[in-house]
């Protein structure tokens, strides 16, 4: 019998007399890295604002913005102009949310109000906000007495009573500015925070990262701006809101008592006012809608800090995605058995 032909591949000659052979590699095709764009990054950083909650709080949080930018656009009167011939009136179809006992529109006086309390929050929860870095973050790194000092300088904080606090600190003042103001809630409101993340860059410092940069001479700075503070965006984040949440409560609760002059419009003075001229019960039109803003206020913030702790936490990412997952399937949360497909027996198999 003939041998079977020899199939294996034949060495291939080189083009040109002594040129030196070459060996191909055959690799297979990988796609090319995708470019980083603006976008990517920032859809990359608010991946903590993907899920419902996040975005319908989100969603409350933005038209409050957008009332308290284009306010004089949106309010049809001044909030301080009086029409003694429409006073105490109901809500209707000139005055939106009815009038006060001196005629003055309700509606514009809200829309206005709500530039005075998201003013005064930003800017005490940014205050707030940078200090419970600086003191948070450099105490957790830092070890012996520099970070027990800062420890017990935010404990010293933490106890204190800020609404007293508050209250003696406004009241020295017969206008206070509502820099002032902000500066004030800003510094009665950064000592959580600051626990928190001290709590979180202990355990962060001993990272092998932290360590690899502090071994190659990286200074204070740059390990905590550059290799720390990426890793506790969701913390800050989360800290963020819920000290503006407790700062609009704060400058709420000040001008309701009457502390924060009544020149300073904002949905506190609103109530105040209200209480001060006897608007409860009767007068429902005058409180209720500053209640209610406040209120939902609080709900989107809240639901904010809900979606940002669902995507710190593993345990409640993962529990909200098999939520998500079993809604997709028709699966009742609460159901106590698992459903069980049962399919009916054919006829044929019956008679048998």
């Amino acid at each position: 019998m003939n041998a079977p032909a020899d199939k294996s591949p034949q060495p291939v000659q080189p083009a040109g007399v002594g040129a030196p052979e070459t060996a191909v590699v055959l690799t297979a095709d990988r796609p090319a890295p995708k470019k980083k764009t603006f976008w990517t990054q920032l859809k990359a950083s608010m991946a903590m604002f993907s899920n419902r909650k996040s975005a319908a709080g989100l969603i409350i949080f933005g038209v409050f913005t957008l009332v308290a930018i284009f306010a004089p656009w949106i309010a049809p009167y001044d909030p301080t102009e009086q029409n003694l011939d429409a006073t105490l009136q109901p809500p209707s179809f000139q005055h939106l949310m009815g009038t006060t006992h001196i005629g003055e529109d309700i509606f514009s006086q809200l829309v206005y109000g709500t530039r005075g309390v998201l003013v005064v929050g930003f800017l005490a929860t940014i205050i707030a906000t940078v200090l419970a870095i600086v003191v948070g973050v450099t105490a957790g790194y830092l070890r012996g007495w520099k970070s027990e000092a800062l420890s017990a300088l935010s404990n010293v904080f933490l106890v204190l009573p800020a609404l007293p606090l508050m209250i003696i600190i406004a009241s020295q003042f017969e206008d206070p500015p509502l820099f002032l103001i902000a500066v004030v809630l800003g510094l009665t409101g950064w000592a959580w925070g600051a626990r928190v993340l001290r709590a979180q860059t202990m355990s962060l410092r001993n990272r092998d990262f932290i360590q690899a940069a502090r071994a190659n001479g990286e200074p204070l700075h740059r390990i905590i701006l550059v290799e720390m503070l990426p890793n506790l965006m969701a913390l800050i984040a989360s800290s963020f809101v819920g000290t503006m949440t407790a700062a609009v409560l704060g400058l709420t609760t000040l001008a309701y008592i009457g502390v924060i002059p009544v020149s300073n419009l904002n949905w506190g003075t609103i109530l105040f006012w209200a209480q001060q001229n006897s608007a409860f019960p009767d007068y429902w039109w005058w409180y209720v809608p500053a209640g209610l803003c406040i209120s939902l206020l609080g709900v989107g913030l809240a639901l904010i800090n809900f979606g940002i702790d669902e995507y710190v936490n593993p345990r409640l990412r993962s529990a909200g995605e098999r939520a998500r997952a079993m809604k997709k399937k028709g699966l009742k949360l609460n159901d106590a058995v698992t459903a069980v497909r049962i399919d009916q027996p054919d006829e044929e198999n019956v008679k048998a």
